[in-house]
């Protein structure tokens, strides 16, 4: 079944889905709640987790039914992501599923996914997944800072992560540490003695992120040692999937609330918003915004079939919603009146989420890069299967 409205098609579940998730934005993720959680720094209250978890079912989302989860495609928490980016809520959601799950799902681990999963997905624990250096950069040709070393039957792990998303609340911390057959992934399961989270002072408040340190910390391996690399990229690919739906959502609401204003204030007798200039900057984040989302839900159902298109397509969604939304709140700024870095207005909470997500999960550079060597590789490709046999080319 589908819902059709002026701009879009949308299949009827994911226009039901973004639905409910706009009713508990409006009611448990106002601007209000988002101030205290961001400046106190206190992680979000257990109640509203077990809301969105339990009775939303979000954590789960994407979780194969044998695990607890409800088994749906990715377009159905990119929607979630998508309504929840509309406001700055600091939440758990997206360390726990595109990080803690996406890892455990991909490790190729099945007593770790068995164990972890169903707990995570039903919001019972919150994960997430420590990878980079001080730098915030994740680069798998690079020595992790940690260290993981054998004790007996276990491993005790040594050394610092830095920029780990929710890593100062996180009851499950997944690491990329070293080990004499590489980079693997291990598990530090709730308070443990030598594991001391700081909680990082970064651009964006409303995210919060930490620099955990390793004092010979109890771990358990998860997956084949040394074969975190793969792992990784393939949790950043649909972490940035995530993302970029987040951002087209923060993009909306800067846009949304710059038509409001636009049509309400006036200026020589008439509403701002009938000067072409103001027009014009409307039209273009308009633009951008519906460009970025249809890169989002197509990169979205690359993902939910395992399309070999997935990661060049993650990499166009990431790169255009970092744009739209770089844009978005740059310009809501200055229709506002460039009033954005008064404190007491959201704009400036909105533009600073807006710098933090473009390098978070890889920056457009990164993401070009992804996308050229796609190309390169499928003009590659096609240049060989048209190429004469050996014994008829020409020398």
């Amino acid at each position: 079944m589908t819902t059709t409205t002026a701009d879009y098609t949308w299949p009827s579940e994911l226009a039901e889905l973004r639905d409910v998730v706009a009713a508990f934005r409006e009611r448990h993720a106002g601007e209000a709640a988002v101030r205290t959680l961001a400046e106190t720094t206190t992680p979000l209250d257990s109640r509203t987790w077990q809301i969105m978890a339990e009775q939303l079912g979000l954590a789960g989302l994407t979780v194969p039914e044998e695990l607890g989860g409800a088994g749906a495609g990715y377009e159905f928490l990119a929607v979630a992501m998508e309504e929840l980016g509309k406001s700055l809520l600091p939440s758990p959601l997206l360390a726990t599923t595109a990080l803690a799950i996406g890892t455990l799902m991909r490790a190729g681990d099945a007593s770790a996914r068995e164990r972890l999963v169903p707990a995570l997905a039903a919001g019972q624990i919150t994960g997430t997944l420590g990878y980079t250096g001080a730098d915030g950069h994740w680069d798998p040709a690079r020595k992790p800072q940690v260290r993981a070393t054998r004790n007996g039957d276990g491993w005790r792990l040594d050394g610092t992560v830095h920029h780990v998303l929710d890593g100062a609340s996180a009851d499950l911390v997944l690491v990329v540490a070293d080990t004499d057959e590489g980079s693997s992934v291990f598990a530090a399961e709730g308070p443990l003695p030598g594991l001391v989270r700081s909680p990082m002072a970064t651009l964006d408040g409303t995210r919060s992120q930490a620099r955990l340190d390793f004092h010979d910390v109890p771990a358990t391996a998860v997956g084949v040692l040394g074969a975190a690399a793969p792992t990784v990229e393939a949790v950043l690919t649909r972490a940035a999937v995530l993302l970029a739906a987040e951002q087209v959502g923060g993009a909306q609401y800067c846009l949304d609330t710059a038509v409001t204003y636009a049509g309400t204030r006036t200026q020589f007798g008439r509403a701002i918003g009938s000067y072409q200039a103001i027009k014009h900057k409307c039209v273009d984040m308009y633009l951008e915004i519906e460009s970025a989302r249809a890169a989002v839900y197509y990169a979205a159902s690359c993902l939910t079939v395992n399309s070999a298109d997935a990661e060049p397509a993650a990499s166009i969604a990431k790169t255009l919603a970092s744009a739209a939304f770089d844009r978005a709140s740059a310009d809501s700024i200055q229709i506002h009146g460039g009033i954005g870095f008064t404190w007491e207005h959201p704009a400036h909470l909105y533009f600073r989420r807006a710098i933090s997500t473009r390098a978070l999960f890889g920056d457009p550079r990164r993401h070009h890069e992804v996308v050229a060597a796609s190309l390169l590789d499928r003009t590659t490709r096609s240049d060989a299967s048209t190429s004469p046999p050996e014994s008829r080319r020409v020398q």
